[in-house]
Formats: C-alpha cells, sequence, structure tokens
C-alpha cells in the first residue's frame, strides 16, 4: 500500500468549469472529477445530453507527497475564490474497483440461483451458481431491480430459450438466464467497459459458447424468446418499438429499472404489442412482464 494521494476539493460556486479544470491540470492534478455539490441530483439525463448540477464540486486528485495548504491556496488565487471554496484531504492509495468484494458474499436469487465472488463455499444441494467479477461495470445483484430480474429468471422455464440482455452491465442477467438453461445469450450494452466484464465473467462461469455480446446495433433484425432490458424509464420508453420487434410471438419481456410511480407509462408504452402483467415491486423498484401478443414486421430468429 502505497502513501496516500492528495485530493482537492473545489465548490465552483460561478467560477467557469472549463478554466476550473484547466487550472487543476496545469497544477498537476492526475484527475479530474465533479459532483453535486448540493442536493440536486440528476438521475436520468436525455439521450446524448450531459447534464451539470446547479452547484458544482470539483475534486482533483494529485500525487502522494503533494502539499494540499499549497495547492488550495494556488487554486484559490488562480480562479478568484475564497478560501473557503478550496479544501483538500488525503486518499488512502487502495484498490478503489475491488472494495466491492469486501461487503460483496454469496446471494440467493428463487429457489436455484447464487450469485458468489470467486472462492466462495456455498452449501446448498442442487445449487446453480455463477461466480462473478462486475470489474468497473453495473451489476452484483444487490441492487433491488437486478435481484427482482434473477428471482423471476430463477421461476421461468429457461430451457433451450434464445435471450436478450439489452444493457447487459457485468451481463448478469444474461449468464444467470445461461446458468439456468438458455440455449443462448446476446448481451448488449453501448459501454465498452460493461462488455469487458460481461466477456470475463462468461469466461469465469465457461459460458462463452452460448453467448454472444455487442453494441446494440447487433440486435437488428433478430428475435428471441426473452428480452430482459433492466434499464431506466425514459430509455424503455424510447427503445419500446425496438425491444418489442425483437421479442418473438408468444415470448416474453422483463423490464425493470424503473419506480413505481414510472411503471403505468412505461407498461403504456408496451401495451400495443404485449399483454402486460401486473408489476412487482420491491423497495419502490418495479418489474415489469409482458407476453408478446401481436405480429409486427418481418423478422429473423437469432
Amino acid at each position: 500500500m502505497g502513501d496516500p494521494y492528495l485530493r482537492i476539493h473545489i465548490d465552483l460556486g460561478d467560477c467557469d468549469l472549463t478554466a476550473a479544470e484547466e487550472a487543476c491540470f496545469a497544477a498537476g492534478a492526475l484527475s479530474v472529477t465533479l459532483s453535486d455539490g448540493a442536493d440536486n441530483p440528476v438521475l436520468e439525463p436525455a439521450p446524448g445530453e450531459t447534464p451539470l448540477w446547479p452547484a458544482i464540486r470539483l475534486s482533483a486528485l494529485f500525487t502522494p507527497g503533494s502539499s494540499g495548504p499549497a495547492l488550495s491556496a494556488a487554486l484559490s488565487i488562480a480562479l478568484n475564490l475564497a478560501e473557503a471554496a478550496v479544501s483538500h484531504d488525503l486518499l488512502d492509495d487502495r484498490p478503489w474497483e475491488r472494495e466491492w468484494l469486501s461487503d460483496f458474499h454469496p446471494m440467493q436469487f428463487g429457489r436455484r440461483l447464487w450469485i458468489r465472488p470467486g472462492g466462495q463455499a456455498i452449501d446448498a444441494p442442487g445449487a446453480v451458481v455463477l461466480e462473478l467479477d462486475p470489474g468497473l461495470a453495473f451489476g452484483t445483484g444487490t441492487h433491488p431491480t437486478t435481484a427482482l430480474c434473477l428471482e423471476w429468471l430463477d421461476g421461468f422455464p429457461l430451457a433451450g430459450a434464445r435471450v436478450l440482455d439489452y444493457g447487459c452491465g457485468s451481463g448478469i442477467l444474461a449468464l444467470g438466464a445461461l446458468a439456468l438453461g438458455a440455449d443462448h445469450a446476446l448481451a448488449v450494452d453501448i459501454d465498452p467497459q460493461a462488455l469487458l466484464a460481461t466477456a470475463q465473467n462468461s469466461a469465469r462461469n465457461r459460458l462463452t459458447q452460448r453467448l454472444e455480446s455487442g453494441p446494440p446495433e447487433v440486435v437488428s433484425g433478430r428475435r428471441f424468446d426473452l428480452v430482459l432490458a433492466n434499464i431506466l424509464a425514459g430509455p424503455l420508453v424510447e427503445l419500446a418499438d425496438v425491444l418489442s420487434q425483437a421479442v418473438e410471438p408468444g415470448g416474453r419481456i422483463v423490464l425493470s429499472g424503473l419506480l413505481e410511480e414510472q411503471s403505468p407509462g412505461v407498461a403504456r408504452a408496451y401495451a400495443a404489442h404485449f399483454e402486460m402483467k401486473p408489476p412487482v415491486v420491491r423497495d419502490g423498484w418495479v418489474l415489469l412482464e409482458g407476453v408478446r401478443t401481436r405480429e409486427r414486421g418481418t423478422m429473423q430468429p437469432c
């Protein structure tokens, strides 16, 4: 474990963001991150937008041994900010991308499915076990929406099914479906880190031969017995036509990542193509299930 890094925090106020970033890098910053400086979270930006908070806090990381007081004073002067707007602390040199392992223990979903980090024992007869390392991509099973999807998968007859996991994150849903008997899964995501984590997790569980991954464009012209999308309400509505056309007649769609008050709007977006079942709610989060009832267009099986 090395010496701690220096971290400078700047509450920008009316200060120009670009000027602040340039000043930090000119002073030797290794990285700069932005966060909400008050209590105005941006939960769901529109596609293509990069929204910022009304009050922004900039945090800049500097090499171990850097002088906090000296850098704070220099940045205050360079940006014409009050001393109180610039603070500093130390950040221990730790493998942050692995910190989740300290709180990640084997978890059971439904009757059979278990998710575990590598090497942890599970004493459960008939258990179907996935070893998961999400890397830097989202998805460990701890979030209520992921848990709802995994429990749904455990209770559904998946033998021989062709599955699409749209917005795959760590690949947890696609891999869970394969472990539970699905024949083939396609995992798609716009984030290359998610596709990398999915590939690594498929190799860890010896499921690579039945898993395909790629960007969303690879879905075009293909149909699946089951489509899973655990993303956000806004994208689910925008993608309703794309996801609906990817489901075989009689197939299923499972949607999650939405809050209870958002579920009626999402259900309406899919009602033209699916018989939507009552929502399943947990801790204010919702899973929606639908059965494809109407044919639309001509597509080829995956």
